[in-house]
Order: C-alpha cells, then structure tokens, then sequence
C-alpha cells in the first residue's frame, strides 16, 4: 500500500478497523507529535506493532504541536510528518487529531492495546480506559527530538 493511502480520517479509519476486528485482527495504538523521525520513534512503532496486527498512529496536528512545544514547532508540517510516518512498514494507519490528546481518538479507536513511553505514569496515560490493555515501552536514553533542535543549533 501507498504510504499517502495509510493517512487516514477518524471517518475512514472507524470503517477499516471494524472490518479488522471482525477478521479478528488485535488493533494497538500509540501517540505523538513525531516532528523529526529519530531511533527513538523507531524503535517504539516497531515495539507497537510486535503488539498486534494493526498500528494505528495518531498524530498530534500543527496546532497542537505549536501548543505543545511552543511557536518554532512543529519543524515539519503535519503532512510531511503522517507521510514519513505512514512509509515505514510498523505502521498500519495515520490518523491526525487537532486536540492536544489523543483521548477522543483513543475513545473512537478503542485499541486492543495502548503503548505510551515509559516516561508516563501509568495513571497519566490519556485514554487508558478505553485500551484492553497498556504497555508502557522503555524510551531510548538520548533520543529526543528537542535534543536533536538542541544539537543542531547549537553547531549554527
């Protein structure tokens, strides 16, 4: 499949998830803003995925980033982000959400599994409530794309 065909609306994503789950397929889902693709978000999508048999990846829109991270962020656009994203073999489905969780998404998917970074408490994890189950991966230490925009500019 098309990576730009794997970007999909909340729409469109609720149809094909109905038909996988009658087909019996397990739908995990994690969470973020992805803006410059390092080891890090790797590793995690691949963890996600060895989880189950659809990866469903939402991801947070400009707007929200901006909230998030402040006004020189997002680095990369929403589209080019879900487009990276949607090339890599892990991932199953890219859905953007404008809010700055995932918990209505999360609420819509209802994923068999729910993989956040270790980083987040159990009782932090936004959405939990609405996962079978939630597994908590081990984040690479010194991966992170603000130390990435560190490095860099540091090097201007």
């Amino acid at each position: 499949m098309k990576a730009k065909n794997k970007i999909v609306s909340l729409r469109t994503l609720k149809t094909k998830l109905a038909t996988a789950r009658k087909q019996g397929q397990k739908i995990v889902f994690t969470n973020g803003c992805f803006d410059i693709l390092h080891a890090g978000h790797v590793s995690v999508l691949e963890f996600s995925r060895s989880k189950g048999d659809i990866l469903v990846v939402g991801l947070n829109s400009d707007e929200s980033v901006r909230r998030l991270k402040g006004p020189t962020r997002p680095v990369n656009t929403q589209a080019d982000r879900a487009l990276v994203l949607a090339a890599l073999e892990s991932v199953s489905y890219v859905c953007i959400f404008k809010e700055d969780t995932p918990y209505h998404l999360i609420k819509a998917v209802r994923p068999d599994v729910l993989v956040k970074g270790g980083d987040y408490k159990p009782q932090e994890i936004v959405g939990r409530e609405f996962a079978g189950k939630v597994v908590r991966f081990a984040l690479l230490k010194g991966r992170s794309t603000t130390g990435i925009i560190k490095k860099v500019s540091s090097k201007k």
